[in-house]
């Protein structure tokens, strides 16, 4: 990570699991090291972004990861530029700097760990790699 907030130890994030219907969404810091999932975004569209504009207001991050799929020998498809363009809206709508994470087998992983919101657990996977990459 770069700039202002790289400098700081007390950093905080919103990790955002994207997906055409559904975005999960996970809260962490640098302090604790640890993501905790916060739920999941449904609203299409515009409304979607209400959402998260909220969870933003409420939470103050000081940055913003997404996660980005890939196939499992690491080439993009469909879905790898469509999070990178929601990375992108983020970065437009709210001003924050926007992290990418691959986001290879979260879901896999939410799933075995028995996640009832298996989104918001894939948001804070996603977060807590970023986190241990730091």
């Amino acid at each position: 990570m770069s700039g202002p907030a790289a400098a700081r130890s007390d950093c905080s994030f919103l990790a955002f699991d994207f997906g055409l219907r559904r975005v999960g969404v996970a809260s962490g810091n640098t302090i604790t090291r640890t993501a905790s999932p916060l739920g999941t975004v449904a609203e299409p569209g515009a409304a979607r972004f209400d959402a998260i504009g909220r969870l933003i207001a409420q939470w103050q991050p000081d940055a913003l990861i997404v996660g980005v799929p890939f196939h499992p020998d690491g080439q993009p498809h469909d879905n790898t530029e469509r999070a990178r363009r929601f990375a992108r809206q983020l970065h437009g709508r709210f001003h924050l700097p926007v992290h990418e994470v691959d986001e290879r087998y979260t879901t896999t992983e939410a799933h075995a760990a028995g996640a009832a919101d298996v989104d918001a657990v894939s948001a804070a996977i996603i977060l807590e790699q970023f986190l241990n990459s730091l």
